[in-house]
């Protein structure tokens, strides 16, 4: 499997006056799994929007395999097929599951193949078919939305990205929608893929799977990057004051 690298280089993000990202500096490694962590409304999606260009930023840049990704050079934004180019190798998956209700697991993902690879119907069916086996749901390909639990709407979503072939995948806080006893399948299909070294970078409030699955985590907070490590060092024997106080108030809320 080809796995892309991302090096983010003082990356800021304005929204008006606000400032959501302050001079990230964060490189990726090809094939390997970055967990993003820190408080809500510390910048983590908006920076893994960036990684998409689904939001653009307001300096620094970040290059997907040495390519400056959202612009053709600083200053002049990227456009029209050249964007849609960048895009094909980026995989994205989002904490709510935008299925079409009307089309079953199979239809679902074979949507995409057909208006984005040109896929003739029967060869995006099969793809589809071969993706939906890999996150355990070759039973349930016939299926619509509405008769699937949340975690197996959530794997089909993440079939429908696997199923472009991506050489990145981002994944926005893909368990929050779920109820508690989902949370596992997702994760389950999510170290599969990390195990097969696809590049992935994960925003999550789930540190078992930070701390089992990532080998490198990366806490922000106010927007800014606070430190990257292992996830030993990170999530174990943090140094920064910041850290120590947001996993403290992590443990204290999930200890039963």
């Amino acid at each position: 499997m080809q796995a892309s690298s991302v090096e983010i280089r003082n990356v800021s993000k304005f929204y008006g006056p606000f400032q959501a990202l302050r001079d990230v500096n964060l490189s990726i490694p090809p094939g390997k799994v970055t967990c993003l962590i820190g408080p809500s409304g510390s910048g983590k999606s908006t920076l893994l929007r960036c990684i998409n260009f689904l939001e653009d930023y307001s300096a620094g840049e970040i290059r997907i395999d040495g390519r400056m990704i959202g612009y053709e050079a600083p200053g002049r934004r990227m456009r029209g097929r050249a964007l849609r180019e960048m895009r094909r190798s980026i995989g994205m998956v989002f904490q709510q599951f935008n299925l079409w209700p009307h089309m079953t697991a199979r239809e679902n993902v074979a949507e995409g193949l057909i208006r984005v690879r040109g896929l003739s119907r029967p060869d995006a069916a099969g793809r589809a078919a071969d993706a939906l086996a890999k996150v355990g749901l070759a039973d349930k390909m016939d299926n619509h939305p509405s008769r699937l639990s949340g975690g197996q709407q959530q794997r089909v979503a993440i079939a429908r990205a696997i199923a472009m072939e991506p050489r990145l995948m981002l994944f926005d806080e893909p368990t929050s929608a779920l109820d508690p006893e989902l949370v596992g399948e997702v994760l389950h299909v999510m170290k599969a893929l990390a195990g097969e070294g696809m590049t992935m970078v994960v925003v999550t409030h789930e540190m078992g799977f930070a701390s089992h699955v990532a080998d490198q985590v990366a806490f922000m907070e106010r927007g800014e990057l606070v430190g990257v490590d292992t996830p030993g060092r990170i999530l174990h024997q943090p140094e920064d004051p910041r850290i120590q106080g947001f996993l403290r108030t992590y443990h204290e809320r999930n200890s039963f």
